[in-house]
């Protein structure tokens, strides 16, 4: 009883926070998309990381071409002597573990003017004595590429370059793997026609080279990079994954395939079945997992910079002149970049709008290192969309009963823990999931019902009184008044069942008949029509509409076999339609046939109206179905459909699937039969002729249409089989699409 007088009381509320939930599900699985809800997603995650606590990472330094180096050593680019230099002091000097270059050398070096001198030796000073011999004792001097790719010689020196669809510049390394090592698996990958990498001199010296190029989202902001893309046949690491791999000592980066293809993950179905690379390194494999197009979410530590705080800035002149103490550098992975003004390596990041560029290839490799990934894994669909039901269903149903300072705080509180738990999923287990969609809930969640609230029950209140007026004494009334919210004349929602009837042809009927015989017509119809509906077997007679009938059952009588009582109803009323018939031939009127609908599920039913009239009637989705199957019994030439709502509740009838329909106003499909009879008194000859139709309709689901024929020429013709017979030959000389789901839409009523 307290169930009932809440959904009295609440219904309006609770359905409409059903419908929200409903629509913030479907949200969640992708079926109703929104580009404000993933840029505010795209907001909550950046915020989440700018949250997180920032710590020094020893292992990781960044070698800075600053201002102050810029001033000290001379304008950028320097030359590659220069370069020589710096590589020495940290390979040699400082002794870090693994050098990766943020910068690319993909043009000579002719800073030094050796081509230039080497030229006037051929030209001009040809004929000076000695220049030629000097100029060669001063050659490997003045061969700054020469230089650079000798201090490089087995050194830990990852060069850097880029990757572009406009030009092939420079010597590529070798790849990670090619096409040929995945053994015909196909690896979805960012895939580039060009590049700009470096001189085959200094790549051939080098250790490795990894691609630089930054991978933005479409607001501009960095939140994602490769770890390998494919140029050609192969393909190639990222500056970060080939300087982790010389740090690590690794002798491979390979791809590592799920064996059991059948259990594969919906993220590692997208790309092959790879969900990750193995470094193959002395201490053993080191796996690193990848997304989708062999990518990884950048976790960002820190607001970047030389006082970001997660990862120790150097400045290049210091290294140079060996200025820095040993401590800082040896056994480290050092980063050579840039964050000197007007040098453009700066990021939009979720953590700052100007993030050095080679920080973020620090903080991809700190991942690497420390195995840890922020990444979104193959259950986030699953958790988002229980999490947006359960709160949902929930918090609507405590907002509609609380009062309003207790819907603030409840819906506070729901925030808070929507919050704790993506919180405490990415700290622990380093799991990205959207958030925004929970909070936008519980916020609309929490504005409906104070809306309605302040809005509603007042006015629902002096509605009350008003429509008890009509029924009780005007003193009852008044003591209602004071106390409004105990008292409701709402109905109620019940499983029921309800039919539509109408007359066919009925225009034409009227339109031939004298107004008198029309008026006798009619009555006999409808008396005979509620009498089977009525009085045989316990219906509610709700209305005519002129020459129709809606009728229901299950209130305000409750009958468990509402269903079988409705489809009882509807052969009488065909039998006693064939009956009349007969009689109105014998007296010259025009013939009597009758369409009947039938559908059951939840309904709202109760006393509705307005103050001059008011009726015992039933609404919702469900009768309006019920309406739109009366209508198309004529399109499948039967007197009675019937959804497969009511089949379910009545299975003691025979019946003969009609088709499965999309009605009007309605986008899930729902199938509809023809009751033929109690199933009991069905002979085997019957049986048989339904289950070969069955095994036609299902030929023609298939698109077997040869087969579709020969069952369908074997069976009796009625409407039915000259409808199919009819679509068969229209299927075959225009065949539907691939879509195709054997669904027949209605866009009329």
């Amino acid at each position: 009883m307290r169930l009932l007088s809440l959904l009295r009381r609440h219904g309006a509320r609770l359905l409409l926070g059903v419908l929200l939930t409903l629509l913030a599900a479907c949200a969640s699985v992708g079926l109703v998309g929104a580009d404000a809800l993933g840029r505010l997603d795209a907001m909550l995650s950046d915020m989440r990381m700018r949250a997180e606590p920032v710590r020094l990472d020893k292992r990781i330094v960044i070698v800075d071409i600053d201002e102050k180096s810029l001033n000290q050593i001379g304008r950028f680019p320097w030359s590659r002597d220069i370069q020589a230099r710096l590589v020495q002091q940290l390979t040699g000097h400082y002794g870090v573990a693994a050098m990766g270059y943020d910068i690319s050398f993909p043009e000579a070096d002719t800073s030094s003017g050796y081509s230039v001198l080497a030229q006037l030796a051929r030209s001009e000073l040809a004929g000076v004595p000695g220049l030629e011999a000097q100029l060669q004792r001063l050659r490997p001097q003045m061969d700054y590429d020469a230089l650079f790719a000798e201090a490089m010689r087995d050194a830990p020196v990852v060069l850097g370059y880029s990757v572009s669809d406009r030009q092939k510049k420079g010597a590529l390394p070798k790849p990670a793997f090619t096409v040929a090592d995945l053994h015909g698996r196909e690896v979805t990958a960012y895939t580039a026609s060009g590049y700009e990498a470096n001189l085959a001199q200094l790549q051939q010296a080098a250790r490795g080279a990894g691609i630089f190029t930054a991978l933005t989202d479409s607001d501009g902001v960095l939140r994602s990079s490769t770890l390998l893309q494919r140029i050609g046949d192969g393909y190639y690491p990222s500056l970060s994954l080939a300087t982790a791999s010389v740090y690590l000592n690794a002798s491979a980066i390979m791809p590592a395939f799920d064996a059991a293809a059948t259990q594969m993950s919906q993220a590692e179905r997208e790309h092959g079945g790879l969900d990750q690379v193995v470094l193959w390194t002395p201490q053993g494999p080191h796996p690193i997992p990848v997304g989708e197009g062999l990518t990884t979410t950048i976790e960002f530590r820190g607001a970047g910079g030389p006082n970001g705080g997660a990862f120790r800035y150097v400045s290049a002149a210091d290294v140079l002149l060996g200025a820095v103490p040993a401590e800082v550098l040896r056994g480290a992975i050092v980063l050579v970049g840039t964050t000197a003004a007007g040098l453009n390596d700066i990021r939009a990041t979720p953590v700052n709008a100007e993030f050095p560029g080679v920080e973020v290839h620090a903080n991809l490799i700190k991942s690497i290192l420390d195995g840890h990934f922020k990444a979104r894994p193959d259950y986030a669909l699953a958790i988002e969309f229980l999490q947006v039901v359960v709160l949902g269903l929930l918090l609507g149903v405590a907002l509609a009963v609380a009062a309003p300072a207790a819907m603030l705080l409840l819906s506070a509180l729901a925030m808070a823990a929507v919050l704790a738990l993506n919180w405490w999923l990415y700290r622990q287990f380093d799991a990205v999931l959207d958030v925004a969609l929970p909070l936008l809930l519980v916020g609309a969640l929490c504005v409906l019902n104070l809306a309605w609230g302040y809005f509603f029950e007042v006015r629902k209140g002096r509605a009350l009184v008003s429509r008890f007026g009509q029924y009780v004494a005007p003193e009852l009334v008044a003591q209602m008044a004071d106390n409004p919210d105990r008292y409701s004349m709402d109905g109620e929602s019940r499983e029921l069942s309800v039919l539509f009837a109408d007359v066919r042809g009925f225009t034409t009927i009227s339109e031939s008949m004298s107004p008198q015989e029309l008026r006798e017509y009619i009555n006999l119809y409808l008396t005979a029509m509620s009498e089977d509906i009525r009085d045989s077997h316990g219906g509610t007679l709700d209305k005519y509409i002129g020459d129709a009938v809606m009728a229901f059952w299950g209130a305000p009588v409750a009958f468990a076999d509402h269903a079988s009582r409705a489809v009882a109803s509807a052969l009488l009323m065909q039998q006693s339609a064939r009956r009349l018939n007969q009689q109105f031939q014998a007296r010259g009127w025009p013939a009597l046939h009758i369409g009947i609908g039938i559908n059951s599920g939840l309904m709202h039913v109760g006393d509705m109206g307005s103050r001059i009239r008011r009726a015992y009637t039933v609404m919702g989705d469900a009768v309006n179905l019920g309406a739109r199957l009366e209508g198309i019994t004529k399109t499948y030439g039967v007197g009675i459909a019937v959804s497969e709502f009511t089949r379910a509740q009545a299975p003691e009838f025979a019946y003969r699937e009609l088709d499965r329909v999309r009605v009007k106003g309605k986008t899930e499909p729902v199938a509809i039969y023809e009751p033929r009879g109690l199933l009991a008194e069905a002979s085997p000859q019957e049986l048989a002729l339904l289950a070969q139709w069955a095994q036609a309709l299902q030929l023609l689901r298939a698109r077997d249409w040869d087969g579709c024929e020969a069952v369908l020429t074997a069976l009796p013709a009625d409407g039915l089989t000259a409808l199919y017979a009819a679509r068969l030959r229209a299927y075959r000389s225009d065949p539907p699409g691939a879509d195709w789901d054997g669904v027949t839409t209605f866009e009329t009523k």
